[in-house]
């Protein structure tokens, strides 16, 4: 596990089970906003984002999600509790990488209220919930483990130059046939690499282009 990930704060035995079981969480923030990129791009949604990636790409614009142990846990009742007043029914799981816990409990309760939920995630854990949605970004530094391929949605690779191309052609060999394909370029680099990506979907049109939407609305 890389270096910039450490423990939660210490943790009796007690939490310590209860963090195993999924029954609280490192909790970074909820909030009520637009869906940014991806397939559902301008959906409004409420997202609950948790701590903690054992990935840690250089251009993470959530790093401050990576170190759980700055998140005190809180429990998965009273996060659906808080959701349960966002005015919406489409709920966003993110990170940090959510599935380094079980979340079977708390997808489980957000499903008693009548939520749909969707995943953002690496796919680098095995998965422990109840999706309707998977967004499956997948990462070379931890590639996804084999058995979510086939669970994914939607296939959303992050392109910082034209070599991740072919790393976005691997892995969508190994996704079902009806997995909607997104290449998105990396924030940082919009600039230099839209117009090759651009290029590439006109020659591969398989391939949607996934834009930041949020930041250039400025909103979370």
């Amino acid at each position: 596990m890389h270096g910039f990930i450490t423990k939660h704060m210490a943790l009796s035995g007690k939490e310590q089970r209860e963090m195993d079981a999924g029954k609280i969480l490192p909790l970074v923030e909820q909030f009520y906003t637009l869906q940014g990129e991806g397939y559902h791009t301008g959906k409004a949604a409420y997202f609950i984002r948790l701590g903690g990636c054992d990935i840690g790409c250089h251009w993470c614009d959530t790093k401050l999600s990576w170190n759980p142990g700055l998140f005190p846990p809180v429990a998965a009742q009273a996060i659906v509790e808080k959701a349960r007043g966002a005015g919406v029914k489409d709920i966003v799981i993110t990170g940090g990488e959510p599935l380094m816990y079980n979340l079977t409990l708390l997808t489980s309760l957000l499903k008693e209220e009548g939520f749909t939920i969707y995943l953002e995630t690496s796919g680098a854990h095995p998965m422990r919930g109840v999706f309707d949605w998977i967004c499956l970004s997948p990462k070379q530094d931890k590639p996804p483990l084999p058995a979510i391929y086939g669970k994914a949605d939607e296939l959303k690779v992050i392109v910082e130059t034209a070599e991740d191309l072919v790393w976005a052609e691997e892995n969508a060999r190994k996704v079902e046939p009806g997995c909607h394909l997104f290449l998105q370029p990396e924030w940082s680099r919009r600039r230099e690499i839209l117009p090759v990506i651009i290029e590439y979907i006109k020659k591969h049109p398989v391939w949607r282009i996934s834009l930041q939407t949020h930041k250039y609305m400025r909103i979370p």
